[in-house]
């Protein structure tokens, strides 16, 4: 019986193949061609649609997503169900990239003529350079299995699909980089979940429209423009620059002091009360940053500046909602 203590030598054999195929890769890979194939793609700014059967096709699933959550419009396409139609949705503006270890999958080879004959360009992921779809490919991105697959029956793909992925992966990390895609094309593509909340700028989540009073506004004025903004607090403005902000928190020590001293509360003015040091933050920073601000400081609300002028007001409601916090 097998010594289930024993470390397994599958395993080691498993993480030996992918070591040593990625180590041939990066002293290998084609950077003419990848440079090439980039080109094109950004020259025809159509989609780049991926094919692939069976393994090759979940990892042709994953690098077509991982290009469109990038900036590079793509689609994974069955090459089974194109053969049964589903080619019309590959147009003239676009290119393909077809991914087989051996290059010689039957759905994926059916479809090489097909292609040829509606002139859209392709490339191959793939192990075989003399494979029917490497030769009918105009770019080549080859790996090779110095030690097989890993597998300890040598028949299921475990090194390839990884060395697939990694090119997917090296493609799309190429096409962002001479596309110049930046953390805010990456926040556009990702709205919802924790990515793209981390790479909102706090400008993105601002209200332009915030509580205001002049410095010589009355108590009454100021409970008014706290009450209708619903922020619980109001900022004290003389034309367009900020003298500082009241928060609950400042009315109620004016009050106490008002009572304290014996001054009639309701003669109490904006530059009475007010915080003459309200927090700040660039509407160019990342909502983040509002969100450590706001919880090193225990408040609830930024003034949001455009080159030193207030453009804004980001609350924690806002932050909360949009997943950052």
């Amino acid at each position: 019986m097998k010594d289930e203590n024993q470390p397994s030598g599958a395993a080691d054999a498993v993480l030996d193949a992918a070591l040593n195929a990625l180590t041939d890769l990066q002293s290998t890979w084609d950077r003419a061609a990848v440079d090439a194939w980039c080109a094109m793609v950004l020259d025809r700014g159509g989609r780049v649609v991926l094919t692939g059967m069976g393994k090759s096709g979940l990892v042709a699933q994953k690098v077509a997503a991982t290009l469109a959550s990038t900036g590079c419009p793509s689609l994974y396409l069955h090459p089974a169900e194109a053969l049964h139609g589903d080619l019309g949705m590959v147009t003239g503006a676009d290119s393909v990239l077809a991914l087989s270890n051996s290059g010689e999958s039957e759905e994926v080879v059916r479809l090489l003529p097909s292609l040829v004959r509606m002139g859209v360009p392709l490339a191959a992921i793939t192990a075989k350079a003399e494979s029917s779809l490497c030769q009918a490919a105009t770019w080549r991105f080859l790996y090779r299995l110095p030690q097989g697959e890993g597998c300890p029956l040598d028949l299921a793909p475990m090194a390839s699909t990884t060395l697939q992925l990694v090119w997917g992966d090296l493609l799309a990390a190429t096409l962002m980089d001479r596309r110049g895609f930046t953390r805010d094309h990456f926040a556009l593509y990702h709205p919802a979940g924790s990515l793209g909340a981390k790479l909102l700028k706090t400008k993105a989540l601002m209200h332009t429209d915030w509580p205001r009073v002049a410095a010589d506004a009355p108590l009454t004025a100021i409970l008014a423009a706290m009450t209708n903004g619903h922020f619980g607090m109001t900022s004290v403005m003389e034309g367009d620059h900020l003298l500082g902000v009241i928060t609950d928190g400042d009315l109620r020590r004016g009050l106490e002091s008002a009572e304290r001293e014996g001054w009639n509360p309701l003669l109490l003015k904006a530059d009475q009360l007010m915080s003459r040091t309200p927090v700040r933050i660039d509407g160019e920073a990342l909502a983040v940053e509002a969100a450590a601000k706001m919880e090193s400081r225990k408040i609830t609300f930024l003034m949001v500046e455009r080159e030193g002028r207030p453009c804004g007001l980001v609350h924690i409601h806002d932050l909360l909602a949009a997943k950052v916090l």
